[in-house]
């Protein structure tokens, strides 16, 4: 059971943005078994045992990145990771890929949750676009929703040359190249206690008409060509 994210964790993180090399991070790697990667596996297990419960017919499944590197893609950065993450998603074959998918990541200067689709294909969004075109109805509804509150932020690369323009409602997400609804906090507060466990359902709960409107992209038909 989650009992929130030790003080401590926090501190390593820092340590370890400074100090991002072997010889400091192997006598400290059961500090960060303790302090930071139990309490994350902690968290994602029950996150997702409670959307299972909630959502069983999506059959979500969980997964929580490894601190390493990849070796392949250092390009000049230290061996570690100094922000961990897990993320939910449907099963996939292959891995993750190109998928919609809830997070939650900590790292030394704040802790996120939401939801992402930072790896969208150009087809899924020219899907999503002809999607919009076809019938703007329901994405209209999900951005007025959006628009009312105020902890989710979307965010995400936008064409440098917008694709159309479709008014001020749908624009900020019709013209991206991939998007995210982000909630980014301070490093304090519920993050030590555990009650982040509740907060990260409700977040995910709040945004599942996200995801699913997302994630349906998948199997729809490609657009005509113009």
């Amino acid at each position: 059971m989650f009992q929130g994210f030790p003080p401590q964790a926090v501190d390593f993180l820092w340590g370890l943005r400074f100090n991002n090399d072997r010889g400091w991070f192997e006598p400290r790697k059961q500090q960060f078994r303790e302090l930071v990667d139990q309490p994350m596996r902690e968290l994602a297990l029950q996150t997702q045992q409670a959307m299972l419960e909630k959502y069983p017919r999506q059959q979500l499944e969980m997964r929580v990145c490894r601190i390493y590197r990849d070796a392949r893609r250092l390009h000049g950065r230290g061996p570690y990771k100094d922000h961990l993450w897990f993320v939910i998603h449907r099963p996939v074959d292959g891995g993750m890929g190109a998928l919609p998918c809830f997070y939650f990541e900590l790292a030394p200067e704040r802790h996120s949750m939401g939801m992402g689709y930072w790896s969208a294909t150009p087809l899924t969004m020219a899907k999503f676009r002809a999607r919009v075109d076809r019938d703007p109805n329901p994405m209209e509804k999900l951005a007025r929703r959006i628009a009312r509150q105020d902890r989710f932020v979307l965010e995400g690369e936008r064409y440098a040359r917008p694709k159309k323009d479709v008014g001020k409602l749908l624009d900020p997400w019709y013209n991206r190249k991939n998007l995210s609804l982000n909630w980014d906090r301070n490093c304090e507060g519920s993050l030590f206690t555990p009650e982040l466990a509740g907060e990260l359902l409700d977040g995910f709960t709040f945004l599942m008409p996200y995801y699913l409107y997302f994630d349906s992209l998948d199997s729809e038909r490609p657009p005509e060509e113009p």
